[in-house]
């Protein structure tokens, strides 16, 4: 999250220590789930920004069909309303929430194990977050190394205040459905920091009644998918056009994947230290024949660059083709993307309405 994506307690250092707690706390979450996956929740999901591509496969997709697999309960929301926290307006929103699902439906996720919705189809997901920010300051989101890093790279004329509250946002995400498991990136533990926060301020300022906690604290499980770097050798991103989607076809795909850069030195290695972009594309390779990328970059040897980028096209392509078969004759039935989406806005709404219910009965608000 996806997502399908901060606060500190007082100070930066808090949110570095709090990053390297929850680094540290993730590192037997997985086995916890393996033993016992129906006591788990997971919250995940995505911004429909623009196709997802090959960084998000690998690093995030079959994470959570393999959760779906084990048996874990997923909501993955299409954070539709998240799209305008940097830029000033939603463009081709409805399409791309669409083909979103297209991606999500063709990689794997399964509509009847999997609730798929949109942030704008739960009115009561977005009415929490009022009462979570009175338990967060200003200061404490505007130290947020995440949204200072968002707002450096942002697409709007002008920083909108939304683009403060985007943390607080991405709690009511998944403190909404009581997820205590949320997939994460190295880079993302902040968010995920603020739900910790905003979950444990709740459960002191408004005790329940029996004496439970409202909310639980989700913890992070981060990715162990190494990093793709794009094709311009920095990180691959929707938004700096230098990646492979996943609906691209197969001449797209020789194409990017040939305009990819490499370095002057013919023998291919597995260096990620010295060779980056090199080993980047021999790790794309390996991850689509499931090998490791030191056997690939033997295999090919001296044969340069060219020889490289030929591998990975083919292996790509071949990984990709049922998938991209699948996307095709989901993408003919328009009608069933869009009731997979209502479908999942009827389940998220019931748990959102018992949820607010909850948060209302215990702030007397009733």
């Amino acid at each position: 999250m996806t997502v399908a994506t901060t606060v500190t307690a007082t100070t930066v250092t808090a949110v570095e220590a709090a990053t390297a707690s929850e680094t540290a706390a993730c590192a037997g979450l997985d086995e916890r789930i393996r033993r016992n996956p129906g006591a788990h929740r997971v919250l995940t999901g995505d911004r429909p920004t623009g196709p997802l591509h090959l960084g998000h496969y690998f690093g995030t997709l079959q994470n959570r069909v393999r959760l779906q697999r084990l048996g874990v309960e997923m909501f993955v929301v299409v954070a539709d309303y998240q799209v305008i926290t940097d830029r000033d307006i939603a463009d081709r929103l409805s399409e791309h929430a669409e083909n979103l699902v297209l991606d999500y439906l063709a990689t794997g996720l399964d509509p009847d194990r999997a609730t798929i919705f949109a942030h704008s189809a739960v009115p009561a997901l977005n009415q929490l977050l009022l009462p979570f920010l009175s338990l967060v300051s200003v200061s404490e989101l505007s130290r947020n190394p995440t949204v200072k890093d968002e707002i450096a790279h942002s697409r709007q004329s002008a920083v909108s205040g939304l683009m403060f509250t985007y943390p607080v946002h991405q709690a009511a995400d998944i403190l909404f459905c009581k997820a205590d498991v949320v997939p994460v990136g190295q880079d993302q533990l902040p968010h995920l920091e603020v739900a910790r926060t905003v979950a444990r301020r709740f459960n002191e300022r408004y005790p329940h009644p029996d004496g439970t906690a409202v909310f639980p604290r989700p913890e992070g499980l981060l990715s162990a998918a190494p990093l793709l770097l794009g094709t311009d050798g920095t990180k691959m991103s929707k938004s700096r056009g230098n990646a492979v989607a996943l609906a691209a076809d197969e001449d797209t795909t020789a194409r990017l994947i040939r305009s990819a850069k490499t370095d002057t030195e013919r023998r291919i290695s597995y260096d990620p230290a010295t060779r980056p972009e090199v080993s980047s594309l021999v790790l794309l390779a390996a991850l689509c024949q499931d090998r490791r990328p030191e056997e690939v970059a033997e295999e090919i040897g001296d044969g340069g660059g060219a020889a490289l980028k030929r591998t990975v096209t083919e292996a790509v392509n071949e990984h990709l083709r049922p998938i991209r078969a699948l996307r095709a004759d989901l993408a003919a039935d328009r009608g069933y993307v869009r009731q997979v989406l209502r479908d999942g806005a009827e389940r998220a709404n019931a748990v959102a309405d018992a949820t607010l219910d909850e948060v209302r009965a215990v702030m007397g608000s009733v």
